[in-house]
Formats: C-alpha cells, sequence, structure tokens
C-alpha cells in the first residue's frame, strides 16, 4: 500500500529471498516504529552483534534493541522523531521525504483523528504541505481507493461483527478462509478493527485474525478509558495505550477466552 513512496528505491522483505545476502551483509541496522524483538520476525536474529539504532515513540516495554535509540512516547510518530532528527541536522526535507513523512503521521494519527494528535502534528504537517505534499492525493491514495476484494473482506467482517452481552466490547474474527475466498490481503486488514470501535457504546473493539500457521493475530483498540496496552502486554504483545496488538500462541476459541477474560479485567 505504501511501495508508491519509494519511488523507485530498491527494496525486499525478509521473506524474500532477495532479502537473504543483504540480512547476511549488512553490519548497521535501523529499527523504527518498535523496540520489542517479537514484532521483528526473522530478522531479529540479524541484529546479534551488528550496531543497531532504534527510533520509536512506543512506550518503552524493555530496554532497546541496541546502543543507540530515539525513543519517545510523547511523539505522534516515528515520523516525528524522523523529522526532529532531519530538522536537528539542518537537513530540510525533500519532496520525495515529505511525502514519507506526512504519510508516517497522518497513519499513525489517524487522519489526526486519535488521542496521539499533539500540536507538533499539525505544525510538521503544515511545513510539508509547504513543501508540495498534496493532502488530497494523499488522501486519496492512502483511504479512499478501494479494491472489489478488500470491499468483499468487508462485508465479510461485518457480518462477523459479534457483541458482549455484558461487557462494552465488539469484535470481528477472520480465519484464513475468509483471505482467501475474498482474495484480500494484509493491506486490506488495516481499516477493519475500526468498525466495532466507532459502535455505539463499544469502549474496547477487536480483530481477531487467524494466520495460516494456527495463531491468532489481535489488534485492540480503545474508544474509552481502557488500556489495551497493559492487555496486549499481558498477552506478549505491546502498543499504545489505544491501540495495541499481540500475536497469540493458539487457535481462535482459545485466543478469545483469553483476550475477553483480560479485557474484563481491564474493565
Amino acid at each position: 500500500a505504501y511501495a508508491f513512496l519509494l519511488n523507485g528505491t530498491p527494496a525486499c522483505t525478509p521473506a524474500d529471498e532477495a532479502a537473504a545476502t543483504p540480512l547476511r551483509e549488512a553490519d548497521f541496522f535501523m529499527v523504527l516504529d518498535t523496540a520489542e524483538p517479537s514484532r521483528l520476525g526473522t530478522v531479529h536474529p540479524h541484529l546479534a552483534g551488528r550496531e543497531v539504532l532504534t527510533i520509536d515513540h512506543h512506550p518503552p516495554a524493555g530496554p532497546p534493541l541496541g546502543e543507540i535509540s530515539v525513543r519517545d512516547p510523547s511523539a505522534c510518530a516515528t515520523g516525528e522523531l524522523v523529522h526532529d532528527l532531519f530538522a536537528l541536522a539542518g537537513m530540510p526535507a525533500s519532496r520525495e521525504e515529505a511525502d514519507a513523512l506526512y504519510v508516517a503521521i497522518v497513519t499513525d494519527t489517524g487522519s489526526f483523528r486519535y488521542a496521539n494528535t499533539n500540536p507538533p502534528a499539525h505544525r510538521i504537517a503544515a511545513e510539508l504541505i509547504e513543501t508540495g505534499v498534496d493532502p488530497e492525493s494523499m488522501y486519496r491514495r492512502l483511504y479512499a481507493t478501494y479494491t472489489a476484494d478488500s470491499l468483499a473482506l468487508t462485508r465479510r467482517a461485518l457480518e462477523a461483527l459479534q457483541v458482549h452481552p455484558e461487557l462494552p466490547v465488539a469484535w470481528i474474527s477472520l480465519t484464513p478462509a475468509d483471505m482467501e475466498l475474498t482474495g484480500a490481503g494484509r493491506d486490506d486488514l488495516d481499516a477493519i478493527v475500526e468498525y466495532p470501535r466507532r459502535l455505539q457504546g463499544v469502549e474496547v473493539a477487536i480483530l481477531f485474525r487467524v494466520l495460516p500457521d494456527g495463531r491468532t493475530k489481535v489488534s485492540l483498540r480503545s474508544a474509552g478509558d481502557a488500556d489495551v496496552a497493559a492487555v496486549a502486554r499481558e498477552l506478549g504483545g505491546g502498543g499504545h495505550v489505544k491501540a495495541a496488538g499481540a500475536l497469540v500462541p493458539h487457535g481462535l476459541d482459545a485466543t478469545e477466552r483469553l483476550v475477553l477474560e483480560a479485557i474484563g479485567k481491564a474493565l
């Protein structure tokens, strides 16, 4: 979904065979938007004995990944921290870099709707727009273009929406079959958890997604005072007070029971 920001710059993911050599030969790593080993997957083993720079705005849940780190939970997004590093170095962002920084801040603040939206977020956005960022174009690229697969997944997700009979909690559960039947990919999942969150009276929204290997990915959103990061940490994950997640090594039924029990205690 964000490939347009690369502007032709070569890139690969850890799952690509092309990534094996760069990961093996690199002597310096930059890790952005997380400091948790569990979130790095197959990349984490490659960090041993290498120099690592961590830039993250999540509340610290453990020691930094390397000796060099920039960690500030008061920042609205890791993009804010990257912007500040550019500014401290006296390096104004290029046109392409401005687009990327704008997207980083917009997506992490929910288009400036979430509680983490702070005054610097708006000041930086104004600066980036002056650089040439087109907010309308960015909105269309990020939020206003749907594929048929994405709409099919949304319809299936809404049909699966459940509301707890006693707690102000709603959730959606998706299986590999849902993904296969609709043809949707991971990028199509980003907005799904917002539907139960918008339901009147709901304080905690959850998306359960069963992975092909049987584990369950849990996305948590708070629409009230509940600290879903604390719930996520209890499950081995982490995140923000109002947006967090975890990867649970259980199937759907067991994970639903664990998460709903933890949320019940948190509420």
